[in-house]
């Protein structure tokens, strides 16, 4: 079955206006792979569609060539993705192969053996979230040079340790780097402003879970804000001195609202809380 996109909207809730099929059975094809949009598969209910775009509803996807993450959102110039946590975005000395950047590049290859890919903005291997990465060097730099005007929102999510003296805060920082690559937090007017808010939006015994937003984008900003509040965020071997038995950084990029200037408007991109925060929070 093939849809031709006539208005803008999520995927789930436009199937379901647009076709003759019960909601559950599309959320079924979702979840097991078999829906298309531009010929990418997706398993995001809310991925967003503009006028123009393909969606196939196929009952045998086994051919296809996907990504072992889901894609978020996907046009002629950009593809906006939910990085793994452990995943580097870019390559190092030490790590050429498994990234972010270069599994995006052989799935895009795959299809088109010219397709290129450039990388946009970063997370840290440890963190999990949206990602931004544009297909041509136009883009990228259009993207780049007015990403703090474009970006209105970077929100994240997180699990740290213990209950927060305040329900919520803004906090300030200046913040500089070791040789080592550790940030720190500078006690004069060196460094770079960092500007971190969070608010409470649920406690247990042990851990509070953490909506954040971000109004600069340094280095480790947020690990090392919650860090000198005595509230490490959970799994961070960084900047925290528990051992904890997660294996992951329990940090999640999980909504960015960017202005798209192919589409002279805002777009919102967001993401499910990942499982294993929820069941620590328990």
């Amino acid at each position: 079955m093939k849809i031709i996109v006539e208005k803008e909207g999520e995927l789930l809730d436009y199937l379901y206006k647009t076709i003759d099929m019960p909601k559950k059975r599309i959320k079924q094809y979702l979840t097991h792979g078999a829906i298309y949009v531009n010929n990418n598969r997706t398993t995001q209910y809310n991925y967003k569609l503009i006028k123009g775009m393909n969606i196939v509803i196929a009952t045998d996807s086994k051919s296809k060539k996907t990504l072992p993450f889901d894609i978020l959102f996907e046009d002629e110039h950009i593809i906006v993705v939910n990085k793994p946590s452990g995943l580097l975005t870019i390559a190092t000395a030490k790590e050429k192969d498994k990234t972010l950047y270069h599994i995006v590049r052989e799935y895009l290859v795959s299809k088109d053996r010219n397709a290129r890919i450039f990388i946009v903005h970063r997370l840290d291997k440890d963190t999990s979230g949206i990602v931004v990465l544009a297909k041509d060097e136009k883009t990228k730099n259009k993207l780049q040079e007015n990403w703090n005007e474009y970006v209105s929102l970077r929100e994240y999510v997180a699990v740290v340790h213990g209950h927060m003296k305040k329900e919520s805060n803004r906090i300030v920082q200046r913040l500089k780097e070791t040789k080592t690559n550790l940030v720190y937090v500078s006690r004069n007017e060196e460094g770079k402003e960092a500007i971190t808010n969070y608010k409470v939006i649920k406690e247990n015994d042990d851990y509070s879970m953490l909506s954040i937003n971000i109004e600069t984008g340094r280095k480790n900003q947020i690990r090392v804000a919650l860090a000198t509040l005595n509230n490490p965020i959970v799994g961070d071997k960084k900047y925290s001195n528990i051992k904890d038995k997660e294996n992951r950084l329990y940090l999640h990029a999980n909504r960015l609202k960017l202005y798209y200037p192919y589409l002279k408007k805002d777009i919102l991109f967001e993401t499910s809380t990942p499982n294993e925060f929820k069941k620590i929070m328990k």
